[in-house]
């Protein structure tokens, strides 16, 4: 037995929903071109899968689920291209920004570390020129990781206000170093 469906033409199955279509497309999707580039897929979805159809009145329902998968894999793949070019073009760039200002101000730091009192002094230098584990370091002085979390904190501030004294810190919404500029030529401790 030949299918009612097959008779129906593409021409008549998309005049009929063609408007329908684009009315749920629009309260998915908010760019009218995403919207017209979403209703060529799923009119070319239609063109290769209208044939499959066995019942006449399962044709909208059909046509109204293509159109949700379509808007759904739009999504997903707008999703992938956006993390993809965030890692990128973003992450991977400051990621290796970050490294060259800190080599950059790397023969500065240890002056300023040194001119601190001796607790701050002695920590900074273990975690921050000698890479030492927070964790490890509390341990091997024997004191909790939220206490030496607390100093170094404390510490970080008063290199901070040296830094400040000497020089102009330009930081990023992160508060991570981005540039910085000597104030006078007059600094004793770079």
């Amino acid at each position: 037995m030949k299918s009612v469906v097959s008779k129906l033409s593409l021409e008549t199955v998309w005049g009929q929903y063609q408007q329908a279509l684009k009315g749920f497309l629009h309260s998915k999707v908010s760019n009218p071109d995403d919207v017209d580039d979403l209703q060529q897929e799923i009119l070319i979805k239609t063109h290769q899968s209208l044939h499959q159809i066995q019942d006449v009145e399962s044709v909208k329902a059909w046509l109204f689920q293509l159109a949700n998968r379509t808007i759904i894999d739009f999504y997903r793949k707008r999703a992938r291209q956006q993390r993809d070019n965030d890692l990128v073009a973003d992450d991977l760039w400051f990621e290796q920004s970050q490294a060259t200002i800190e080599q950059e101000m790397s023969h500065c730091i240890k002056p300023f570390i040194h001119a601190l009192p001796e607790e701050p002094s002695q920590l900074l230098d273990a975690i921050e020129l000698q890479g030492e584990s927070q964790k490890l370091l509390a341990e091997k002085v024997g004191i909790s990781y939220s206490t030496l979390k607390s100093r170094v904190q404390k510490s970080r501030v008063q290199l901070k206000k040296l830094f400040e004294e000497c020089c102009t810190l330009e930081l990023d919404q992160h508060g991570s170093v981005i540039d910085c500029e000597r104030k006078s030529k007059g600094c004793s401790n770079c």
